[in-house]
């Protein structure tokens, strides 16, 4: 609200005293529209990558959108108090940035899994149901399983979910799939030494490497049945501030899965419904 001071005393004429009160009036009320904004709101730095299409990606005008985007700031115009701004971050060093308090959450299509619940705290709703599925180069038949890869060369990013699948299997399985590091964190990269031949397969999300296969035009497609299925949730770090985060997050949540603004924005980006029960 804009406030006014009246200025009161004699031999002042109408005239100064009307420059008074307008001068008094709009600088008076621009501070203090701009000092309630600031004492007001929290910023929140959102950890995400801008290469992960359709979840978190920069777009033709140069705009970082996508699904994962699109939840966070949904959130944000329901929760007082804060405001969210982003911060493109690779997913090699996405998780100490959320240590040191660079970021204070991600939404970057993590999955929840024991080991990394014992490091992080998630969001307690889901906002998000992700396929684990192989790509290799179209055609090829001898392919359909984790067990068809042994002896292939396959593409992984250290420390992402679908590496640490393929990792748990090899020790399972005397180290028989042969999986190539990639420098990149790109899975646009990964997809492209597949096209290549110098890959002969990848294991990701199918809904990514679709919309990546498309939008490039590769060569590619998805085969067998999807090897695991595994929410996705908002993470938090673990320590006091996290735990408040957390608190005023879940709520929010829960309330868009329960009034399908979840669905709306997984239909609007990924042509379907991949909310967790």
């Amino acid at each position: 609200m804009k406030t006014t001071k009246a200025v009161a005393g004699f031999g002042v004429t109408l005239t100064l005293l009307a420059s008074i009160l307008s001068g008094c009036g709009s600088n008076d009320g621009n501070s203090a529209s701009n000092s309630g904004a600031n004492s007001e709101e929290k910023t929140l730095i959102v950890g995400t990558q801008n290469d992960y299409p359709p979840f978190a990606y920069i777009d033709d005008k140069n705009e970082l959108t996508g699904y994962d985007v699109e939840v966070i700031k949904e959130i944000d115009k329901r929760l007082d108090g804060y405001k969210f701004d982003f911060s493109p971050t690779t997913w090699d060093s996405i998780f100490l940035s959320l240590e040191s308090n660079k970021i204070q959450l991600i939404a970057d299509e993590v999955a929840k899994s024991d080991e990394r619940e014992a490091k992080y705290l998630f969001s307690d709703t889901s906002y998000f149901a992700s396929q684990t599925v192989i790509i290799v180069k179209k055609g090829r038949t001898d392919i359909q399983s984790l067990k068809d890869l042994e002896g292939k060369n396959v593409g992984a990013v250290a420390g992402d979910s679908y590496t640490v699948l393929l990792e748990d299997y090899n020790k399972k399985n005397g180290n028989k799939i042969n999986l190539k590091y990639s420098e990149s964190t790109s899975p646009a990269d990964i997809l492209q030494d597949v096209q290549t031949g110098r890959l002969d397969a990848y294991v990701n999300d199918p809904v990514m490497t679709s919309a990546i296969i498309k939008k490039q035009s590769f060569d590619l497609e998805i085969v067998g049945e999807p090897v695991t299925s595994d929410n996705i949730g908002i993470v938090f770090a673990k320590d006091k501030q996290g735990e408040e985060l957390k608190a005023k997050i879940d709520p929010i949540l829960k309330a868009m899965k329960d009034d399908g603004t979840l669905a709306e924005l997984s239909k609007k980006w990924t042509e379907g419904e991949y909310i967790p029960q």
